[in-house]
This record gives C-alpha cells, sequence and structure tokens, in this order.
C-alpha cells in the first residue's frame, strides 16, 4: 500500500529536518513525500533540496495559505492513501504508518485515525497535552468530536469524493473536512488507539486570544455549513480538550 504523505511548509528551517527524518525512519517503505514549499526563504529549501531522494516530489511556488498548499500537494498525490505531516510535527515512533498500512489492509476501512501528544517547542521530550480521539459516533461528532487531523489518514477516493479543503476557512478548514468526511454517514472508519503524531505548540489556531476567537467563529461557521449543530457542539468541543491537559493513566 503506497502512502503519500503531504507537507506543507513555509520558513521552518529549524523544525523542518526533524519532520523528514521522522518519515525516513518508518519501517513501511511504501511511501512518497509530497512537499508543497510556499517560497521560504531562510533555508528551509536548502535543507529539503539536501534531504531529497527517490520517493520525494518537492515544489516551491507562492500559494494562498497552508490549506491551499495542502490542497496543491493533494493534488499530486499518487498514493492509494494520502496522509499529513506537518512542518513542526514528527511520527511518534518507526511503525507508524505500518501500523496504518495494516489497520487499512485488516478492516477495509475508508480512514484510519489515532491520537496525537503536543509537546514543547523547547523540548519534544515533554508532553503538554495528550489527544484522546476514542471511537467514532454520529452522537459524539455532534457533541464537537473530531480526531486530529494530523492523525487521519484517508483513501485517495475520500477526497476526491468530497473535496479538499475549503479555503474560504483560513483556520478551521480541517475540522470542515473532517465533518464533511465523517458527517455524510457512508465511511467506514478504524481506530488505532495510540499517538500517532508529537505536534509541538503554538500552532495556527492557537498563537492568540484574536487567533483562537476566529477559530471559533470558522468552528460555528463549518458546523452550520455541514449542518451538523450549532452553538452547544462548539460548547462541547471547547470544554472536551480540558482533558487533554489531565495526566495519562
Amino acid at each position: 500500500m503506497r502512502i503519500s504523505i503531504v507537507t506543507a511548509v513555509y520558513n521552518r528551517s529549524a523544525t523542518i529536518g526533524q519532520a523528514v527524518a521522522s518519515l525516513r525512519s518508518q519501517s513501511h517503505a511504501d511511501y512518497e513525500h509530497v512537499i508543497q514549499d510556499g517560497g521560504s526563504t531562510d533555508g528551509t529549501l536548502q535543507i529539503l533540496d539536501g534531504l531529497k531522494d527517490e520517493r520525494t516530489a518537492l515544489v516551491s511556488a507562492r500559494d494562498s495559505g497552508i490549506y491551499d498548499a495542502l490542497n496543491r500537494g493533494f493534488a499530486r498525490a499518487s498514493g492509494e492513501v494520502i496522509g499529513l505531516l506537518h512542518s513542526d510535527d514528527f511520527f511518534a515512533h518507526d511503525e507508524v504508518l505500518a501500523k496504518v498500512a495494516a489497520a487499512f489492509e485488516r478492516s477495509g476501512a475508508d480512514a484510519v485515525y489515532g491520537d496525537l501528544d503536543y509537546v514543547s517547542a523547547k523540548d519534544e521530550t515533554r508532553i503538554l497535552r495528550h489527544w484522546r480521539s476514542g471511537e467514532f459516533s454520529e452522537a459524539r461528532l455532534r457533541r464537537g468530536w473530531m480526531p486530529p487531523h494530523p492523525a487521519l489518514f484517508l483513501r485517495r477516493e475520500v477526497v476526491e469524493r468530497f473535496g479538499a479543503f475549503d479555503t474560504d476557512f483560513r483556520i478551521a478548514a480541517d475540522y470542515d473536512a473532517i465533518l464533511r468526511y465523517f458527517g455524510k454517514g457512508e465511511l467506514k472508519l478504524a481506530y488505532l488507539p495510540e499517538v500517532l503524531v508529537k505536534m509541538r505548540v503554538g500552532g495556527e489556531s492557537n498563537r492568540s486570544l484574536e487567533r483562537i476567537l476566529r477559530k471559533s467563529r470558522e468552528d460555528y461557521r463549518a458546523l452550520r455549513k455541514n449542518r451538523i449543530g450549532g452553538a452547544p457542539a462548539l460548547v462541547w468541543k471547547n470544554l472536551s480538550k480540558l482533558q487533554q491537559f489531565l495526566p495519562r493513566g
């Protein structure tokens, strides 16, 4: 099973090397790395050029933001399955892709997803939050549930059928996409109950109070657009994040 890993990057010279290294270390070797660079000027391109191999497809061009860049990467992907690897993130261990591929083969699922750890930007061994996805249900989706998008892998035909990211959303296009994919009730899903991805804190959606408020407005718009719910779902979505700060048992 070929897995296309899509990375959108812009001026991330400090972290892109670790992201690529975590992919190169995977025991599942049948993958391609589709990299969409936004025209980096900080040495990111030089790092990527030095790390390229026969499985790397690198394009550098101006884009309209991360979701536009990811859509361009999706359009270039050739794998049966598509996953993301953000430039500040890295895979949790060397068997992530092997376990994802096995889950697809075993279950015949349209999507496989797992858990995610938020880690300190200064010390990636320090876990600040743990996002446990849990099993999907339509009732949970209507209460604001979603899996962490970096830990979600989709068969390519899902994206082709339901569309890629809606770039009218600047921060919440990932939530909109999940509501669109999962809310139809037509996909077969498989949950891997383990951490697949480590994410450094400080993402686009939580850098400031203004962005947090904007994220909430976009989340609400995504809920209404997809007819999944409204204000109660948004409240539950935000409250559910509190458990991510609890110590893991």
